[in-house]
């Protein structure tokens, strides 16, 4: 088993600071390994970074086109979102149009990120509710599945339709049956992978043809970033850096994922210390070396490269690629 690789070196002034190490594969479009660092076999839990994947049932088996989902509302489906206005209406709107409300849901309450939705709570004194929960998309995506399956109501339990197919759909993309599971922060199971295996399921994304399910989600989720997570998220702003041609999603526990669709490669992050602030620097690194992203796009900066500035404004650091990596 190979170490954890030096990715990401935090610079003050003239001393290295920090390092996050991990592991990364880019995989093309044939599944062959293009490239890695660390440990390519090494077994992680995808947490969000893999929703694209949970979501392909959902249109697979009919249920989106019965229930006349919108592209929005696919990309919803895929999305870690924050809570903002243009996420919670859209979710509360899917689940009245399935006839069913907030309770129905099974994610839990969650504190919104979106700064104007936090405040407004405050203001009104008012609790979030699961619609709040950054995965609501992905569990009103579950529901509508449900329904159409005639399934019951416990749509997150591990032998229920809805996760069955779930697991079908992510042991099929990524070439692999999956070792173990585990429960996610919204309650749904999550299935362990090698990083090389989810690698190979994000090519598949990657070469699907824009009418399959994986093409739609894929393109949904690059058409529609705003949705997939939110202002002054990485997610958001560096799909949008990237012309909207690239899908990237963010997993909790310093996952990423990457779809790049024009060059047919798929590509993983996983940072060992589980730090956001190491995998978006990473994923930035990756996006870079593959042309996909110019490093002196502000959004990119904002991630690696850029000038680090304490609360008076002075540059005092900056994030860099380690030495060997991308």
């Amino acid at each position: 088993m190979a170490s954890a690789h030096p990715m990401v070196e935090i610079w003050r002034g003239d001393l290295l600071e920090s390092q996050h190490r991990g592991h990364a594969v880019v995989c093309s479009s044939s599944g062959d390994v293009v490239e890695s660092w660390g440990d390519p076999d090494q077994v992680i839990l995808p947490r969000s970074s893999c929703k694209m994947i949970q979501a392909l049932p959902l249109i697979e088996s009919g249920a989106a086109d019965a229930a006349n989902l919108s592209t929005e509302q696919l990309a919803l489906a895929c999305a870690s979102h924050n809570g903002a206005a243009i996420h919670t209406e859209r979710v509360s709107a899917w689940l009245a149009t399935l006839g069913l409300g907030e309770t129905d849901l099974r994610c839990g309450p969650q504190w919104p990120d979106d700064r104007p939705a936090s405040n407004g709570l405050v203001k009104s004194d008012t609790s979030p509710c699961q619609i709040h929960n950054n995965c609501s998309g992905k569990h009103t995506g579950f529901l509508t599945l449900a329904q159409h399956l005639r399934a019951g109501p416990e749509y997150i339990e591990i032998d229920h339709p809805v996760q069955k197919m779930a697991l079908e759909a992510f042991e099929r993309m990524t070439g692999e049956t999956s070792p173990t599971w585990a429960i996610d922060g919204c309650s749904a199971p999550n299935f362990a992978v090698s990083i090389t295996g989810l690698a190979r399921a994000m090519a598949l994304f990657a070469r699907a043809s824009e009418i399959s399910a994986a093409g739609r989600l894929r393109d949904a989720m690059r058409a529609y970033p705003e949705l997939v997570a939110g202002e002054g998220r990485a997610c958001t702003e560096l799909m949008r850096a990237m012309d909207h041609k690239v899908t990237i999603k963010t997993g909790a526990e310093a996952v990423y994922t990457a779809i790049l669709p024009e060059q047919g490669l798929g590509i993983v992050v996983k940072i060992e210390d589980g730090t956001t602030r190491g995998a978006e620097a990473a994923i930035t690194a990756l996006l870079t070396k593959y042309g996909v992203l110019d490093g002196a796009h502000p959004a990119a900066l904002k991630r690696l490269g850029g000038a680090m500035r304490n609360r008076r404004g002075l540059e005092v650091g900056t994030t860099k690629a380690a030495p060997g990596f991308a």
